[in-house]
């Protein structure tokens, strides 16, 4: 099966996460990284790595990058796999690849994760499973708030082994990052009828109630205080993506917005 894969990654200033992701992807015979006009050392990176070849495309969203690096990047094999610059894969992740034989009416393969902290796993992590695997005649990429969904047209089945994310970014960088996706959350929220949302976007949009909830259930429910200092950063992260969020739901009904 993988010599039937191609990973592919969107990068933007990677410096710090690229390396470790490439390190997991030394059974590939064409890595495709499609990168938003770097200005570190992400392409410097990436070019120690004679597998990848890199394509430079000015950010526009995500989904139309990552339309992008399936459709104009020359990729031939059946199979993409799709994964974040942070996506690091585990060491039961490549056999069981190896091992899959997809039916025919199988179109994709979602992935769960282990979120880290400095390379710390975390038990308290709530990021949600993702289709990274799929036929990439069956995988067109919409965007959804601040991120992005691939649509497959087929069946997608889970995979055993997970990934890591683990983002070494600076805070500062995890912050602005923020700004820009949790701005993209509230024009979703609020354009969106309260019927057509999850339960847990309807809590967002109440605004007061989501940041404790989501800072109590990182830290207590899901086990987060017994990672330690770690627990505590990914708990408060968490929390002020809300409160990020939050103040972006408020500053839409201030009086006086344009």
């Amino acid at each position: 099966m993988l010599n039937q894969i191609t990973p592919l990654i969107l990068t933007y200033n990677e410096a710090p996460n690229l390396a470790r992701t490439l390190d997991r992807l030394s059974w590939a015979n064409d890595i495709v990284v499609v990168d938003s006009l770097s200005s570190d050392e992400t392409r410097a990176i990436a070019a120690r790595y004679p597998a990848v070849r890199v394509f430079e495309r000015r950010f526009t969203t995500h989904a139309e990058q990552w339309n992008f690096g399936l459709q104009q990047t020359g990729i031939s094999t059946d199979w993409v796999l799709a994964l974040d610059a942070d996506f690091v894969l585990t060491d039961a992740f490549v056999p069981e690849l190896t091992a899959l034989a997809p039916p025919a009416g199988i179109a994709g393969y979602r992935a769960s994760f282990i979120y880290c902290i400095n390379g710390h796993p975390l038990r308290s992590g709530v990021y949600p499973p993702v289709t990274v695997l799929f036929r990439r005649s069956s995988g067109l990429y919409e965007q959804d708030g601040h991120t992005q969904r691939v649509r497959i047209a087929g069946a997608v089945a889970p995979l055993t082994a997970k990934i890591l994310h683990d983002d070494r970014k600076a805070l500062s960088h995890w912050i602005a990052s923020q700004v820009r996706y949790m701005r993209l959350e509230a024009d979703k929220l609020a354009s969106a009828p309260d019927a057509s949302l999850a339960l847990v976007d309807r809590v967002r949009k109440l605004i007061v109630l989501a940041p404790p909830l989501v800072f109590l259930r990182c830290l207590f429910v899901n086990g987060g205080i017994l990672d330690g200092w770690p627990g505590m950063y990914y708990a408060l992260q968490r929390a002020a993506a809300e409160v990020i969020l939050s103040l972006s739901l408020v500053e839409r009904r201030l009086p006086g917005r344009r």
